[in-house]
């Protein structure tokens, strides 16, 4: 018998517990963790240590901690041997949590792969100052070695120098491990997911079950939220904002783009719409609902009114430092606009000149005069022909007085393209 360091919970749930005189005290069916209340400021490693174990004596089940514990392996069995057990009350462990209970078989967020994944096995690690857990097994092996043939299957391609494919994630890059059952403080995990890009965070929420999916995005905080929300197909898109609070679901529409606000309503339920756009704040809600009175088929239906403006006679370095002060979104910056006295379009400027023009000099000296603009009631069909011919990153849209309305970037046209939009 070798004396363990490191081992697996699959192959410690059933184990008999002995004591010195190998006696048998009981079966453990679970084991007890604290996991710790980590500092999200902080990179030291917290990991969750063993505080107790579930266990069967008699048929019945107990709660009970086990002093001087040693595992040893036995075959490739183990052998769990401790100088005494002794039984406590359930409070005793309230603050912690059941590993195969509340980890074995749940979803949690592969940081590095950016994907979701299923825990098939936990690796934990005996040192003197504890045990602990190490690791989540995600891959093959550890569901091989759930269901005892891992060792079977090694043999059968020892011949062939076959490997069982393996892949652990270290307990620090664990994440939103199954937020619908697990009370695990996640200060830590949900700085992490906020690393993440908001395309990838969405499709990890829309592999997550439906009670996760809402609790997940509802951690978010509402600018990463309103991002998110942005990247989720329709259906989930739905789901998110008929799950949410109304009020909830307001904020963070209004961090939303207007037309992207305007996109989503046009699939609720007129009641629902209205819900949100009384709750939402004057100004954002006025935008959404005037973008929400062009027909589809029209350019006014997916422009954005998120536009950047400006007056002919502020110079370069005003602009510049009207910009870094507002950090708008990258989209914003497409398309810069200049507009007369009577909020008329005149001009168009790129951020190419404003980073090679002098910064004394005046917009209308440096703009370009020539416009490539579209009414907001054109159809759709207009827009692709004029991108493709000028390169354009984005459209500016005026009404019958010339009076700028919004812009169409490129990324919405080309989404129109694909048919990710209701058009006619």
């Amino acid at each position: 018998m070798t004396s363990l360091t490191t081992f697996y919970l699959s192959r410690l749930i059933g184990c008999p517990i002995f004591d010195a005189r190998e006696n048998i005290l009981g079966k453990i069916t679970d084991v007890y963790v604290r996991v710790p209340v980590v500092d999200p400021e902080s990179d030291e490693s917290q990991r969750p240590q063993v505080v107790g174990f579930a266990v069967k004596v008699d048929g019945k089940k107990k709660d009970a901690i086990l002093n001087d514990l040693q595992i040893v392996k036995f075959g490739i069995r183990y052998k769990v041997q401790c100088q005494s057990m002794i039984y406590v009350q359930s409070d005793h462990l309230s603050d912690a949590i059941l590993l195969k209970d509340s980890i074995l078989d749940k979803q949690i967020v592969d940081i590095t792969g950016r994907k979701l994944v299923r825990v098939n096995d936990i690796r934990m690690v005996a040192i003197a100052a504890g045990v602990f857990v190490v690791a989540v097994d995600v891959g093959t092996e550890g569901l091989l070695r759930r269901i005892g043939i891992d060792q079977v299957i090694k043999y059968i391609l020892l011949p062939f120098n076959g490997r069982i494919p393996s892949k652990f994630i270290l307990w620090d890059d664990v994440e939103a491990i199954d937020l619908s059952t697990l009370s695990i403080q996640l200060s830590k995990s949900r700085s992490k997911l906020n690393t993440l890009h908001p395309s990838d965070l969405a499709d990890i929420i829309e592999d997550l079950s439906r009670s996760s999916k809402t609790t997940l995005f509802s951690s978010l905080d509402e600018e990463q939220a309103a991002d998110v929300l942005e990247e989720l197909e329709v259906k989930e898109q739905i789901h998110i904002i008929e799950s949410l609070p109304v009020e909830k679901a307001a904020d963070v529409l209004e961090k939303m783009p207007a037309n992207e606000a305007a996109d989503l309503m046009d699939y609720l339920e007129d009641e629902k719409a209205e819900q949100l756009l009384h709750e939402m704040e004057p100004e954002a809600s006025e935008e959404v609902r005037d973008l929400l009175e062009y027909p589809d088929s029209t350019v006014g239906s997916i422009m954005t009114t998120d536009v950047l403006t400006f007056t002919e006679d502020q110079t370069i370095a005003e602009v510049l430092d009207f910009i870094r002060k507002e950090e708008p979104d990258m989209e914003s910056l497409y398309g810069l606009f200049v507009l007369d006295k009577n909020n008329e379009l005149v001009g168009t400027i790129t951020m190419r000149d404003l980073l090679i023009s002098d910064p004394t000099t005046p917009l209308e000296d440096v703009m370009d005069d020539n416009l490539n603009c579209v009414n907001d009631y054109d159809k759709l069909d207009s827009l692709s022909e004029l991108v493709s011919k000028y390169n354009l990153l984005a459209v500016p849209v005026t009404n019958d007085n010339n009076e700028l309305e919004g812009m169409v970037v490129v990324d919405d046209i080309i989404d129109d393209l694909l048919g990710k939009r209701r058009t006619t």
